[in-house]
């Protein structure tokens, strides 16, 4: 039998991610089947979570999903799972609007599962019992199952912490985690490293497992998760169809849903990976190329010196390939990227040159509306997506009605509008989930069929 149960914490930085990953390995280890989730938009947790359980991870955001496919989607993909093992994000209460909605305790509360608290103990004792007490009474329908303490500088601050909390509010401590000399996880200004750049990333994995199992209740943990109501995995025929899309997966551009990837395959895509720092050109007989998001500024230099497979890029796009880029990809398309003052060429497909950021150009929710004709969605389509971004636009001498996508929430990129627009090729800042908006999937696959048919991939 299936149990769940999520793991949340009272703010970003609170130990979430390094509890989630390290409980995922620990029992990995010991031959438990772990089918890991985060919720919300994000990449980099989820890449960590998938390591970790060696199986994919999916994202749950209530905010992108209609809630019954949600629900739908999380009892399929539990299945078969000894734990069903959820990361929340940001803190407990999180939400989109000062009510809260769409936090991770609404996710619990929605699939019903029971919380275990992750609390960043530097320089508390007793007030960690009340901020425990007040997320207990904040929502009476939420069940925290238990504490884990994090940060904790010495066994004397630990005891008192444990005491007042088992005190004051009845659920039980679980783990203290002490403070560690340096991150497990590597770190930089944006957050967490994703894996795909961190060489050491089997040592961190088996690093987290070994904390998790000295300083946590695993089978205490465990005992407070709950059955899942599974479903059996959606069946999915043959396609008729068989397409080639290329996606670009190396360590500058690894920010792809699974869903959005298992939603090509199970329309009839064969996905070809593909490394933009080190293939010469593109594979033959391509039918659609999508380049998903990433951090290209980390390896501009590596990207600008592949000449050969930037101006393959630059060539299919001129010869009607269909291409879908977001956010990073979006960089890559365009004519340059600067970074600390260095410019470094790009694809070229666009003529926009962009520079790096130290603080964020665009976060969170947004939606779209296409008002116009393009190769991906049809005119009038509604889509609830998400930006995260820490480019800027430097130099565009296109008139933003062009842009493909009206913003009715977002920034998007120019003048309240997002995606630009050649031939086949629409890249776009507005990242999309394909549970939430499966005109995506559809519309990619007719545009690369229509072009297969062609006789042109």
């Amino acid at each position: 039998m299936t149990r769940g149960l999520l793991i949340a914490g009272l703010s970003g930085g609170s130990g979430k991610s390094l509890v989630a990953v390290g409980l995922t390995a620990a029992l990995r280890q010991e031959g438990r089947i772990i089918a890991p989730c985060k919720k919300g938009p994000d990449y980099i947790d989820a890449g960590w979570l998938k390591l970790a359980a060696g199986r994919p991870c999916y994202n749950l955001d209530p905010y992108l999903t209609p809630t019954d496919l949600l629900k739908e989607n999380f009892r399929r993909r539990a299945a078969g799972a000894d734990l069903a093992l959820i990361e929340g994000n940001r803190g407990l209460y999180d939400g989109v609007t000062a009510t809260g909605g769409y936090a991770s305790a609404d996710l619990a509360i929605l699939l019903d599962l029971p919380v275990i608290l992750v609390v960043n103990c530097t320089k508390m004792t007793r007030t960690v019992a009340a901020l425990v007490l007040g997320c207990r009474q904040f929502e009476p329908r939420l069940n925290i199952g238990g504490v884990i303490l994090n940060q904790v500088a010495t066994s004397r601050q630990e005891k008192v912490i444990a005491a007042a909390v088992t005190n004051a509010t009845g659920i039980a401590v679980v783990g203290a985690i002490p403070r560690l000399a340096k991150d497990i996880f590597p770190m930089r200004h944006l957050g967490m490293l994703p894996w795909q750049e961190y060489d050491g990333y089997g040592q961190a994995i088996a690093e987290l497992a070994r904390l998790t199992r000295e300083y946590c209740d695993i089978e205490t943990i465990v005992s407070k998760s709950v059955p899942v109501p599974t479903l059996a995995p959606m069946a999915v025929g043959k396609p008729e169809i068989s397409l080639k899309i290329g996606v670009f997966d190396d360590a500058s551009f690894q920010f792809y849903y699974q869903e959005n990837l298992e939603a090509l395959a199970a329309r009839g895509a064969e996905l070809i990976s593909i490394n933009a720092l080190t293939d010469p050109y593109l594979p033959d007989d391509l039918d659609g190329l999508y380049i998903g998001g990433g951090f290209p500024e980390t390896s501009a230099r590596q990207l600008a010196a592949n000449v050969s497979f930037r101006a393959a890029v630059r060539q299919s796009s001129a010869a009607g390939l269909p291409i879908y880029a977001e956010c990073g990809g979006l960089i890559y398309l365009c004519e340059s990227l600067e970074v600390d003052g260095q410019v470094f060429p790009m694809a070229g497909i666009f003529p926009v040159r962009l520079a790096m950021s130290d603080k964020p150009q665009a976060h969170g929710y947004c939606h779209f509306e296409t008002d116009g004709d393009n190769p991906f969605y049809p005119a009038g389509t509604l889509i609830r997506g998400h930006e995260f971004r820490y480019s800027r636009v430097l130099d565009w001498s296109g008139d933003p009605k062009l842009l493909a996508l009206r913003m009715t929430r977002g920034k998007g990129f120019a003048d309240g509008r997002d995606g630009l627009l050649t031939g086949n090729t629409l890249a776009l800042y507005t990242h999309v989930h394909a549970d939430g908006a499966p005109e995506w999937a559809v519309g990619f696959i007719a545009c690369c069929q229509k072009w297969h048919n062609a006789g042109l991939g």
